[in-house]
């Protein structure tokens, strides 16, 4: 039996059922031996599966195949998070075994709850489609649970340790930019990029290091906040069931989120080359400018006029991470063929992030 969020498991990202069974035996509730393997299609990065164990359902959560850079894709320390994140923010799923012996599935993994609900990607799902409002609710959900997770009191849940907020935003650009040009260094000889003249990305980088400003703030950072990271009620659009993908989860500016949450809902297309039928472009849907106002509201804060050098950041930031997808796919790490658009996605995020510097240098 097939689930409706699930799909059979891609070709290639198979797991070896009977060393799983073993590495679960007596160790989670539920029939071993009748364990069925479902995939959750959805995402570029982190392997996703549904494990059903008879009645008893689990998500496993592992590390993506072929080489990976250090310390990415760390699903012990993603497991470790949510297990000290559950208790103050119930959105974030309950893990409930994490398993670090690579040589079970070929990499670390854990299991967590399963949650069940709709994930919206390129468009509004049938079930919201007659809904009144569908459209303005999904996007108040979207930016009141960011503002909800930057609202929680890392002091009072004992969470100071889960990183270091000073000095965070010359961290995120310094660390960026040295994983682009790792990947740009790997593609070098396929022809696959622009010339750097062409793309600009020396220049943007130059201008997120010139213009670096303090930290806002201090708040738990999700950092790959985004509309399809959220689980929402089937029959409402506006209720939050789980929200998902903690991986680079750590303690920064908040608008570090906010940032890359504009440039997902501004896009076009989304990585990949699917349109983004669900954003500030698609009718009934609120716009950028809404989306702010919306969080300043939530969060008590004013932060306009800070936001230009965070959506460029957000948009040099998704640069990266798809490039870093197409140098795995396009060096042969990786088979998925989702991945072949990728750079050309990288490249309009790269041309995005220099007009949107041109442009707050022209009201400067």
């Amino acid at each position: 039996m097939t689930a409706p969020d699930a799909a059979p498991v891609r070709p290639g990202e198979e797991l070896p059922l009977d060393a799983l069974r073993e590495a679960l035996r007596g160790r989670v509730p539920g029939d071993v031996d009748a364990l069925e393997v479902l995939q959750f299609p959805g995402g570029f990065s982190n392997l996703t599966y549904l494990l059903r164990l008879g009645e008893h359902e689990y998500v496993l959560r592992r590390a993506p195949l072929g080489p990976l850079p250090k310390g990415a894709h760390d699903m012990t320390r993603e497991a470790n998070l949510l297990s000290r994140i559950h208790p103050v923010l119930p959105v974030a799923p309950a893990p409930l075994l994490v398993v670090e012996d690579a040589g079970v599935i070929g990499s670390p993994f854990y299991l967590m709850e399963r949650r069940r609900g709709t994930v919206v990607r390129t468009s509004l799902p049938p079930e919201y489609r007659d809904l009144h409002g569908a459209p303005e609710r999904l996007g108040a959900a979207l930016i009141d649970t960011l503002a909800d997770l930057h609202a929680v009191d890392i002091d009072a849940a004992g969470l100071r340790d889960l990183g270091k907020p000073e000095g965070f935003n010359r961290r995120q650009v310094d660390g960026w930019a040295g994983r682009w040009r790792r990947a740009r260094e790997a593609l070098k000889d396929t022809g696959d990029l622009p010339p750097p003249a062409e793309l600009r990305d020396e220049l943007v980088i130059a201008w997120l290091e010139a213009h670096t400003p303090a930290e806002t703030a201090h708040a738990l950072v999700h950092n790959d906040f985004k509309l399809d990271n959220l689980m929402l009620d089937p029959r409402d659009p506006g209720g939050v069931v789980a929200l998902l993908d903690w991986e680079m989860t750590t303690l920064g500016d908040p608008l570090v989120d906010l940032g890359l949450t504009l440039t997902y809902w501004t896009m076009p297309e989304l990585p990949g080359g699917a349109p983004n039928r669900v954003g500030a472009a698609a009718p009934g849907f609120p716009d950028r400018d809404a989306l702010v106002a919306r969080y300043e509201a939530r969060s008590g804060r004013s932060v306009a006029d800070a936001l230009p050098w965070f959506e460029v950041l957000g948009h040099f930031k998704l640069a990266v991470i798809v490039l870093q997808i197409f140098a795995r796919y396009r060096l042969g790490q990786t088979q998925d063929p989702r991945f072949a658009p990728l750079a050309a996605q990288a490249a309009w995020l790269m041309r995005r992030a220099w007009a949107l510097i041109l442009q707050q240098d022209a009201r400067e």
